[in-house]
């Protein structure tokens, strides 16, 4: 049964793009949604391995088409994001702020909040080299949080940096190529016992002395005692100080932790880092991301500063459902529309197209049924009014209105229809 939807600019995404500071009326926006259409589902398999490592390939669902090259259903969205960006080089004014909710796939053992399709909100913002990026980012989705009723004290968000573990590697002359493969161990820390973790380190050639140091620093809790590990100067804590700060001005700082031991797992983050957590700890990461400065090298192009974050529907449904707030659905139809006798098939037919074009969804009742099917058909769809086209009232060029939630009933002449 054909509801045609409404314009593109729908309200998911004039509340997504509201957020970050797009107009739905700006070319910036109509650029975005031009670029959001261009991602395909199916990519490359070394777009998602260069980006994020091996140890993804384990998640891909991938094979070999017809053409004998190896591709993948997209896992995420962002390598799309930066091929894209190459693509369409200095066309895009910088900063670029994009969003998209897109379809994604993993390979993996299903669990609570875990699923092997879902779908993906992304943020990602390009081009802007400081923190306050990220410190937009988060706000970003502090807004959605509250905006759908869940609270600091339902939620909070561990932030970091990879620089923290960079400048303990480097103290022990950790070669830079085996920084990636020491994140993605890290952030095994909560799903297996620490002996594990210590013997993967070792795996990758780190002495008892570095893996204690690391695991040490790996515990702090507090940006205080931080600094009283790594001193002031360095990167990693000036960075994690203006972020909280930043926080501070946003208004989210009770929000936010300060946890050593987030670095995510994906090879490509350099920077800041954070993961959203139910703070009743049942749940698995709601969202996360962090900075990628050196990601678009990887695809041929110039290194542009970068960050972004990818949220999941599956966890967050999982709280909703918790908290009981999961939203209910608002008007989804507008119209249904009947005909009365089976000749007037054709006019219902032709009042659901004079609607339609006036930029309103129509259920139009394609066979005979009783009114007593219709009126329970509109309770299911959760229509707003009934259009009824009878005879005596066509024969006017006219047709019956029934407001449905209010009871009233009308008779109007069809050109007039709003």
């Amino acid at each position: 049964m054909s509801i045609l939807p409404k314009a593109p600019e729908t309200s998911l995404l004039k509340k997504c793009a509201s957020v970050i500071g797009f107009s739905t009326t700006s070319d910036r926006f109509r650029k975005c949604l031009h670029l959001r259409r261009l991602i395909s589902i199916l990519e490359s398999e070394a777009l998602f391995i260069r980006k994020a490592g091996e140890e993804i390939r384990d998640q891909l669902y991938c094979f070999e088409d017809r053409g004998n090259r190896r591709v993948a259903l997209r896992p995420e969205l962002t390598p799309s994001l930066a091929r894209l960006v190459i693509q369409k080089g200095k066309s895009v004014s910088l900063p670029l702020k994009w969003f998209a909710v897109g379809q994604c796939w993993r390979y993996e053992r299903m669990t609570r909040g875990r699923r092997r399709e879902h779908y993906q909100w992304n943020m990602d913002i390009i081009g802007v080299p400081d923190v306050t990026a990220e410190a937009e980012l988060i706000s970003s989705i502090v807004t959605f949080f509250k905006r759908i009723g869940i609270t600091a004290s339902d939620v909070g968000f561990k932030i970091s940096s990879r620089k923290v573990l960079q400048e303990v590697l480097q103290c022990y002359s950790i070669p830079d190529n085996l920084f990636g493969k020491v994140c993605i161990i890290i952030d095994k820390m909560e799903k297996i016992p620490i002996d594990e973790i210590k013997k993967e380190l070792r795996s990758v050639e780190l002495s008892d002395e570095a893996i204690e140091e690391l695991l040490q620093v790996l515990s702090i809790k507090s940006l205080t005692k931080l600094e009283e590990k790594l001193g002031a100067a360095g990167e990693a804590v000036a960075d994690l100080k203006r972020l909280f700060s930043l926080a501070e001005k946003f208004g989210y700082s009770e929000w936010i932790q300060f946890d050593a031991s987030v670095v995510r797992g994906l090879a490509y983050y350099t920077g800041t880092v954070f993961e959203g957590f139910d703070r009743e700890g049942k749940l698995r990461a709601i969202c996360g991301g962090g900075r990628y400065d050196r990601l678009l090298s990887t695809f041929g192009g110039d290194d542009i500063p970068a960050c972004g974050f990818g949220f999941g529907d599956a966890v967050i449904i999982e709280l909703l459902k918790e908290k009981g707030l999961i939203p209910e659905l608002g008007e989804q139809v507008e119209n249904i529309v009947c005909h009365l006798d089976p000749d007037l098939q054709d006019a219902a037919a032709a009042v659901a197209t004079i609607l339609r074009g006036k930029g309103q969804s129509v259920d139009l009742v394609l066979e005979n049924k009783p009114l007593k099917w219709v009126f329970k058909r509109a309770a299911r769809i959760n229509a707003r009014r009934l259009v009824l086209v009878g005879n005596s009232e066509w024969q006017k060029g006219m047709v019956s209105v029934k407001i449905l939630s209010s009871g009233e009933q009308y008779e109007i002449e069809v050109d007039k229809l709003e």
